[in-house]
């Protein structure tokens, strides 16, 4: 374009009378002078920031496979591929194919033009805080990516075919680059300010943040390098959340499309409303149920049409989940014929559907919650590495789940009173270690409801809850709950040497294939 654009300046040129043009001047058409030549990187991180709760990607990684693989809800239809562990390359590589862009190819930018500069400190410090959190993810959807080099086109060709580390190595980066950031803060620096769309430049919970993240990978790792992951767990623990106002999420409204939207439920209700074809799993229903769950009519809004709220039925004795593993003729064969002659009237409605009242484009983008912190504390009490009382952790962190849903709507507060029922009914401390790790996953899967890749990777690592596997003859690779999501397809042919390099390290790249802390279960 550039060299045709100069071809044309000449002509233009040669025919103007009394005029004559330089190499310079014929160059300079070139230029847009109306055009930006620089950028606030603090617009920039907020950007990539908001990019997170994309819909394209969390509607296909989070929502149509990993929420149907941890049988948080189920669906009949097809292209809820985690259901019935169908193959779908979109899906499965949705997530790498728009993150690298969109998210970590800002973010390093960030952190490359403000890496020299002590004024900007925190927008470099932020900025690395959420690209590990990003990487993080995707290397547990994955196992082996690009780290060091992803994201740094800009920065020189040598990084246009990013090289893939391994999983293990990946972990000690990320390890290091938040500790780096963490320590990083500085209160003489620029504030983040209204940029920031998680602590709105509260510095010291932006500290909390990264112990937190520095948490999560250390328990992550904790069946696979157990020294490293009870030291780094230690050291982070000492400042990290303390309450349900530490919680990091991404702050929302309903602003225009693409960019401040919670993206996955604009995918679940506002825009493409598939959460008319999933509903609450019967898995995650009976276990609400049977143990007189405070939160069973928060995540459901009843059975009926959710289009239609005079057919709504909000009794909780007659709330039911949906199986998961069949489609809209097989799911006949075990229905008792009373509910399947109301099913043959008005199909999946007599299944529990998501309450819309957590689906709106404003509500917040859970990252990581105090629930979460205080549940991997009982955890860490429960292994030894900790000496504080693991029952206190627990009743802290199931306590803290309960109660963060009023983030999403004031309706959905619960009375101290039920919340204590709840967990002295989970029976915690008389229970056997095994028994208590088992309740710690069982609360650790429903408090990251809605944040189901963080459910899939903490199932993947504990085995809780205890979860049967679907049956479908068409399932892709056989009837087992993947254990991590394939490559974006598009690497096979674009970065086909690094691919294949990362491919025969891993063993494959299948939904078979174990990331490198998977201990099995």
């Amino acid at each position: 374009m550039r060299i045709l654009n100069k071809i044309t300046a000449m002509a233009l040129c040669a025919t103007m009378v009394a005029t004559s043009c330089s190499d310079e001047d014929l160059l300079d058409l070139n230029l847009d002078q109306n055009s930006v030549t620089e950028i606030d990187m603090s617009y920039l991180f907020s950007l990539a920031t908001l990019n997170i709760g994309g819909e394209y990607e969390n509607t296909r990684a989070n929502m149509l496979y990993a929420a149907t693989m941890i049988q948080h809800t189920a669906s009949t239809a097809g292209y809820f591929s985690g259901d019935k562990y169908f193959y779908n390359a979109g899906y499965s590589g949705a997530y790498m194919e728009r993150h690298f862009t969109s998210v970590i190819g800002p973010l390093s930018h960030v952190i490359n033009e403000t890496a020299d500069d002590p004024n900007e400190a925190n927008i470099n410090a932020a900025a690395t805080v959420m690209r590990v959190f990003d990487l993080h993810r995707m290397t547990d959807m994955h196992g082996d990516i690009p780290y060091t080099q992803a994201g740094q086109g800009l920065q020189g060709e040598e990084n246009w075919f990013p090289a893939y580390q391994s999983q293990e190595e990946v972990y000690g980066l990320m390890i290091a680059d938040l500790r780096a950031a963490r320590d990083r803060f500085s209160d003489s620096a620029r504030p983040l300010g209204n940029q920031d769309f998680l602590y709105f430049g509260d510095l010291s919970k932006w500290r909390k943040f990264s112990n937190a993240l520095l948490m999560r990978i250390a328990m992550r790792m904790s069946n696979v390098d157990p020294a490293t992951a009870q030291q780094v767990f230690t050291e982070a623990n000492a400042n990290s959340f303390t309450s349900n106002d530490d919680i990091a999420f991404i702050h929302y409204t309903d602003g225009p499309i693409g960019v401040n939207r919670n993206g996955l439920n604009d995918g679940y209700w506002n825009t493409y409303k598939y959460s008319r074809d999933c509903k609450i799993s019967k898995t995650f229903m009976d276990w609400m149920i049977n143990n007189d769950d405070p939160r069973l009519m928060i995540l459901s809004g009843g059975t009926g049409n959710p289009e239609d709220p005079s057919t709504w039925d909000t009794d909780p004795a007659n709330q039911m989940g949906m199986p998961n593993g069949y489609n809209s003729t097989n799911i006949r064969e075990i229905l008792d014929p009373s509910l399947l002659a109301e099913y043959n009237q008005i199909g999946n409605q007599v299944f529990s559907m998501l309450n819309l009242k957590y689906l709106d484009w404003q509500d917040p983008y859970f990252l990581i919650s105090y629930a979460e912190v205080e549940l991997m504390r009982a955890e860490a009490a429960v292994k030894g590495w900790i000496s504080s009382d693991a029952a206190g952790h627990f009743a802290n962190g199931v306590a803290a789940a309960i109660n963060s849903w009023t983030e999403f709507d004031p309706s959905f507060a619960r009375t101290a009173t039920e919340i204590q029922g709840y967990i002295s009914g989970r029976g915690f401390a008389a229970a056997s270690d095994e028994d208590k790790l088992r309740l710690i996953g069982e609360e650790y899967w429903a408090a990251t409801y809605l944040n189901d890749l963080e459910s899939w990777a903490n199932w993947r690592r504990t085995g809780y809850p205890v979860l049967t596997p679907t049956q479908d003859p068409n399932a892709f690779e056989g009837n087992f709950i993947p254990r991590r999501l394939r490559y974006w397809e598009s690497e096979i042919g674009s970065n086909p040497e690094n691919y294949q390099q990362a491919i025969s390290r891993m063993g494959g790249d299948t939904f078979a294939t174990k990331v490198w802390w998977d201990g099995g279960n």
